[in-house]
């Protein structure tokens, strides 16, 4: 708001200096307002456009064979799976408590059969959910929002 801000006065004065009295004050300053700033906005969804030309996915491939992608060469050891098989709930981190609290029932329902080697039409089969449910459980357990807590 303040960079418009900031070009509206620069206009203002602008128009002060170029107004010629042909037509209404009102009207020149309008259009010249309007001018300005709709070429501002145009120049700052060009280099926005320009910015995202510059990114590269994650999974763009790597190397002279092309088999590894940039996702594989990124380092990550953490496996919320495997921390959960690995202990009795009682022996959990207190960042484990922490991510499995922040599950509903269902999620935690559907990350156990996970754990367990369900297939994941198997755990849409024995827990009576749709596609979308079970998508939407998985997309929960494995968001950053909730397994940031364990790192």
């Amino acid at each position: 708001m303040d960079d418009f801000y900031s070009l509206a006065n620069e206009v203002f004065v602008d128009v002060m200096n170029r107004y010629d009295g042909k037509q209404s004050f009102d009207g020149f300053l309008y259009l010249c307002l309007s001018n300005k700033i709709m070429s501002e906005m145009t120049k700052r969804n060009r280099e926005k456009r320009k910015a995202d030309r510059m990114c590269i996915s994650i999974d763009t491939p790597v190397g002279e064979d092309e088999s590894c992608t940039i996702g594989d060469m990124i380092a990550d050891d953490a496996c919320m799976e495997r921390e959960l098989l690995e202990g009795a709930e009682e022996e959990y981190s207190q960042k484990m408590l922490l991510y499995l609290g922040r599950l509903s029932k269902l999620q935690k329902e559907v990350l156990r059969l996970n754990i367990a080697g369900y297939l994941p039409e198997e755990i849409r089969r024995e827990l009576h959910i749709s596609e979308k449910e079970y998508t939407d459980c998985h997309a929960a357990i494995h968001s950053y929002r909730n397994i940031s807590v364990l790192l």
